[in-house]
């Protein structure tokens, strides 16, 4: 053979050995898929619906902590469960920062991971808990079903510095809100249909005072004033102390678009409510979604499964948490 022919053959080979290798590659590193753990722990998603089911007779408003998990964790760069990571000498935790105020339950997870070791170790991660724990919650308070996908790899560190970067604070204007969120693939109507999750719940005192005192903001409905005076009675709440307003207190358990009729109706009770309700890019999505749950569901769903899918760890990635509050320890 020729010297041209033997080179042709020898590129051939490294050619095909390449293709073989980004095929092995593209095998090992699926990225998420429906039903991730058919095979290898083909229970998991009824063990996390069964266990919210469980946790949501005994606590109700576990159903709140995990929609919020969700948020908390997936729109800060990558949901990979950082959220739950305790705090160490070195770093601040997530769940410390001033942003994630009033966010509890956390050991709730642990539960439900401690099922799933049972059943299959270290195999089903705490980032995929987070995730699906969300989707069960929001069935729970009589949210629509929302497909997921799964296969989530767990972060080893804490993103406490970027939180303010990423989490929209309750006094920012809602071209920032906005703005955030479509940094992470959230258009309008996803931003106004997310919001609606403030149809359940609670808001603590220390978020709202300052459209009570020293003077009341005259935007808030003067027949809701009283309400909010009564549940916030002083100008500067204890930040441990039980001092809330339901968010909506029609169907305060129940996610539904009751909260659009709020907002328009100015019973807003935090400023991002009253802009959203109010704002000319946001208004007519408010309006609409007043009237049509259906389409507020919608819009919620296809917002949940892309907050869901922001930037997660696949394949070889970070790693399976054998407790979700800890890093696994490096040998």
């Amino acid at each position: 053979m020729g010297g041209k022919g033997a080179m042709m053959v020898a590129m051939l080979c490294l050619w095909a050995l390449s293709a073989t290798t980004e095929a092995v590659v593209m095998e090992e590193e699926p990225g998420l898929m429906m039903n991730f753990y058919k095979d290898t722990c083909p229970q998991a998603e009824d063990i996390i619906r069964e266990q919210v089911k469980l946790l949501y007779k005994r606590h109700k408003n576990t159903a709140f902590s995990w929609l919020r998990n969700i948020f908390h964790d997936c729109a800060v760069e990558s949901c990979d469960a950082s959220l739950l990571l305790d705090s160490t000498r070195r770093e601040l935790g997530e769940k410390e920062h001033d942003r994630s105020f009033g966010l509890r339950n956390f050991r709730y997870i642990e539960e439900i991971k401690e099922a799933l070791e049972r059943e299959c170790p270290g195999v089903v991660s705490c980032s995929d808990i987070l995730v699906l724990s969300a989707r069960e919650g929001i069935e729970a308070v009589g949210g629509p079903h929302i497909p997921l996908k799964t296969g989530r790899r767990d972060g080893r560190k804490s993103r406490t510095d970027m939180l303010e970067s990423y989490l929209p604070d309750h006094n920012e204007s809602i071209s920032v809100v906005l703005e955030k969120f479509k940094s992470i693939g959230i258009d309008t109507p996803g931003l106004v249909a997310l919001l609606g999750s403030h149809s359940v719940g609670r808001t603590h005192c220390v978020k709202l005072v300052h459209r009570l005192y020293p003077e009341v903001d005259p935007s808030l409905n003067p027949d809701h004033v009283p309400h909010m005076l009564h549940k916030c009675p002083d100008s500067i709440p204890d930040p441990k102390a039980v001092q809330y307003v339901r968010n909506d207190r029609g169907t305060p358990m129940v996610l539904d678009n009751n909260y659009y009729r709020n907002i328009l109706d100015n019973k807003g009770l935090l400023l991002v409510d009253h802009q959203l309700a109010h704002d000319k890019r946001t208004r007519p999505i408010v309006k609409k979604m007043a009237k049509d749950q259906a389409y507020f569901f919608k819009e919620f769903t296809r917002a949940i499964q892309i907050l869901s899918e922001n930037n997660p760890l696949t394949g070889s990635k970070g790693e399976i948490r054998k407790q979700c509050n800890l890093a696994n320890k490096i040998h």
